[in-house]
């Protein structure tokens, strides 16, 4: 249908596709391509290039999108290892289809913010992860203690062209543009050098993709609207909150029914749950109860892949520097914390500490590694000279001793502190404001 222009044209001379291709908005689609940077597509064009290029095919790129004779490239498949030990697939596509997604992106999302549900928080100008914890604290705090964690199935893999089409074709009227967006959808897939077609999907990682996702779960926030339910979504992830766990099994089997038979999406019932708030997980906190105000606190499974990642950044077989091992620690740290500094979490964060300094100082005596060496560093720290050349030779391992007197009171936290190692607690209480 879409690719014979049959839906609702907008036959003027001026219409949204011009919008579109506008100079002033090409403009800023090249500009937002360019600050993102990233890596190139399969014609293995990069970012820095992209001037040049338009500079010379700008009005041939142009005229062709017009005249409906432009055929995206296939975007090129990265797999990025998942905390569950799978993979999520990205499309990457070339820096020029980047540029035209950017430019339509930039013209339909006004339009259909209009459209979008209060409770969508993801993908959203002037809306955040963080805002949707909030929402979800305010309905608990009201007495919906039972939710659904509804978890969709490869959701950017298993999206219905058709269907989203079909809901594209209700607010835009331009006939070209639904078919430029049709044949982004049907570019296909490069893998291992091997072309591989897309008859469903949405491929994640364009500018458009976040967009299209959320058109099409759109039409899932009116329906529970419509119900009446209460609910938080950010982009694919979503919780539906109850007053009963009655209601949320209730409530679970009809949406469920809802999302397969009209949207045609793909639930996955292993990890699709209804239960007590403090057993689900969302966008990485959990909730509890307290003084019957809801708080957050830290998932379980968020702490295991942070200490993981501290694992990595301070091994012992890096090799890195004391500089470079500084900075990686400071930036995850410190946007670690600036994401999950809405959760309650000051007293964890003390044994968290604990933790990390002795990691600091296990990596710190294996850089010292000779007996000269070490005995030298241990008695500039202020160790008894006999002492210092006694710890010295020592032959226990590295983890143990790092959680030894000697180091304590040598490589001391304060010393950590003045070498440029950051805390955990410490950022804490500076992102909260609190002592």
């Amino acid at each position: 249908m879409t690719e014979n222009n049959i839906t609702n044209a907008d036959n003027s001379k001026y219409g949204l596709l011009e919008c579109i291709l506008s100079p002033q908005n090409l403009n800023a689609a090249l500009k937002r391509v360019k600050s993102n940077k990233g890596s190139g597509g399969i014609d293995k064009m990069e970012v820095e290039s992209l001037g040049d290029y338009l500079i010379c095919h700008k009005d041939s790129l142009i005229q062709s999108i017009l005249d409906g004779k432009y055929r995206p490239n296939p975007v090129r498949r990265v797999d990025i290892p998942k905390d569950n030990g799978q993979k999520r697939s990205l499309g990457i596509p070339t820096v020029v289809d980047r540029v035209v997604q950017q430019a339509i992106a930039q013209v339909l999302s006004p339009i259909y913010e209009k459209q979008f549900s209060t409770n969508s928080y993801g993908f959203r100008p002037k809306r955040s992860a963080h805002q949707a914890l909030i929402k979800c604290k305010e309905h608990i705090t009201n007495g919906y203690k039972y939710a659904i964690d509804m978890d969709l199935e490869k959701f950017f893999d298993t999206v219905n062209q058709s269907k989203l089409i079909e809901i594209l074709t209700r607010t835009v009227k331009d006939g070209r543009v639904v078919s430029l967006i049709h044949r982004y959808q049907k570019a296909g897939v490069v893998v291992r050098n091997k072309f591989e077609g897309s008859k469903m999907g949405v491929p994640q990682g364009g500018p458009l993709s976040p967009l299209l996702s959320n058109i099409m779960l759109n039409e899932l926030d009116k329906e529970l609207v419509k119900r009446g339910h209460n609910f938080v979504r950010y982009a694919d992830d979503m919780v539906i909150l109850c007053k009963s766990i009655r209601s949320a099994k209730r409530t679970m089997v009809n949406i469920i029914a809802y999302i397969k038979e009209r949207l045609f999406l793909k639930v996955n019932n292993e990890k699709t749950s209804a239960a007590y708030i403090s057993k689900i997980k969302f966008l990485g906190y959990s909730f509890y109860v307290n003084k019957k105000k809801g708080r957050l606190r830290l998932h379980p499974k968020s702490l295991a892949k942070m200490k993981e990642k501290i694992r990595t950044l301070t091994s012992r077989n890096n090799g890195w520097g004391d500089a470079k091992r500084k900075l990686e620690l400071k930036q995850y740290i410190t946007g670690w914390l600036n994401y999950f500094k809405l959760a309650d979490i000051k007293s964890l964060l003390s044994k968290i500490d604990e933790w990390y300094r002795r990691r600091l100082r296990m990596v710190i005596w294996k850089q010292w590694k000779r007996i000269r060496s070490r005995g030298r560093n241990l008695i500039k720290l202020g160790i008894a000279k006999y002492k210092a050349w006694e710890y010295a030779n020592t032959r226990k391992a590295y983890w143990r001793t790092s959680n030894s007197p000697i180091l304590k009171t040598s490589i001391t936290n304060d010393r950590l502190k003045q070498a440029g190692y950051i805390f955990f607690s410490d950022y804490y209480r500076k992102v909260n404001g609190v002592n």
